[in-house]
């Protein structure tokens, strides 16, 4: 518990009246106006796993919440369940990978991170081993507070060495990225988007595919360029819209690999002259993408108007995900109100 929510614990909540009710248990994103797939990493993994045999899932007591289940239904011989023992796990899925097989192994951001963090670096990315780390929960997408709330994940993992690092924006992302990890002989982590997933970049480019390594300009735009990844690439382009009725035309460039980052797209679009360049992330303001895209462009020369939307280098509140989104500036009305305000 963090000091200011032990000032407010005896203080009643004021929630205006506007807002859903919405339980701080529930790992749930509005996503209104959009369509949704049900568990597309799920589907995804046992239609590749048909055609590659060496493909195993594992998890640490819950498929049930990063979709691993569906894999599980479909192939029991092929998968493992470890108990709560992340430490376990990924050095099970290193011995598999060892052995000639692709584990897939699933958890939850914050147990990755923080609890199996030695494990997965002596006994994966050191030895360049294809395992494949699939992560629910990132960033602020459960109420459940810092003890859940993976918040600092892309730091952690940004530092280590063969690691190659996801964070798909909707269920395009997370299915196109299936074969992608696949097909990378060495570690990946991957942030992953559960149960029903909306689907948002085919219908603002009908022609998008997710690619390894490669940033995509979702939106152009000539007053600001938004580069954004995961979830806040959805918010960004909503926030775009809101934005057009105030003849403010936004850019929104789509970065779904965090590492290897695509610094020359990148730098093409930033170093375009007159735009506002704002990076949006579900991640603390250290060690996350707006760290990278500043470092990136600076090592360049290239010094645009710069801003970041991301989370605050705190410990989060626990509470409903539409009232925290609001709260530390990730819904679409605020990302759209600190763009105004930096004009």
């Amino acid at each position: 518990m963090t000091l200011a929510s032990m000032a407010r614990k005896h203080e009643p909540r004021q929630v205006p009246e506007t807002k859903v009710a919405t339980t701080a248990m529930i790992a749930s994103l509005a996503a209104e106006g959009y369509d949704t797939v049900s568990a597309p990493f799920g589907h995804a993994l046992v239609d590749q796993a048909k055609k590659n045999p060496r493909i195993v899932g594992l998890s640490a007591d819950l498929s049930k919440y990063t979709d691993l289940h569906i894999f599980a239904g479909a192939m029991p011989e092929r998968f493992y369940q470890m108990g709560m023992a992340e430490q376990l796990l990924f050095s099970a899925a290193a011995g598999l990978a060892r052995e000639g097989f692709i584990p897939f192994a699933t958890t939850y951001a914050v147990f990755a991170s923080r609890r199996a963090y030695d494990f997965i670096a002596m006994a994966i990315a050191e030895e360049n081993l294809p395992v494949k780390i699939v992560c629910a929960l990132p960033g602020l997408t459960t109420g459940y507070g810092p003890s859940h709330q993976a918040t600092e994940d892309l730091a952690i993992f940004r530092g280590l060495p063969n690691m190659v690092i996801i964070d798909p924006c909707d269920a395009d992302d997370v299915a196109g990225m299936v074969p992608a990890m696949l097909a990378h002989d060495g570690p990946v982590y991957a942030r992953l988007l559960r149960g029903k997933v909306p689907t948002v970049l085919t219908r603002h480019k009908p022609d998008y595919k997710f690619e390894l390594g490669r940033a995509q300009m979702i939106r152009e735009g000539r007053d600001v360029l938004v580069i954004s990844s995961g979830i806040m690439t959805m918010r960004a382009l909503d926030a775009a819209e809101k934005l057009a009725a105030d003849k403010v035309d936004v850019a929104v460039l789509h970065v779904p690999t965090i590492k290897p980052l695509d610094v020359a797209t990148i730098r093409t679009e930033a170093a375009k002259s007159g735009r506002l360049v704002v990076t949006a992330e579900n991640h603390t303001v250290n060690g996350g993408l707006g760290e990278a895209v500043a470092g990136c462009l600076m090592t360049a020369g290239i010094a645009p108007k710069f801003r970041m939307i991301c989370l605050p280098d705190d410990f989060l509140e626990a509470g409903a995900l539409p009232t925290l989104h609001d709260m530390y500036g990730l819904s679409v009305d605020k990302v759209a109100e600190q763009i105004k305000a930096w004009l």
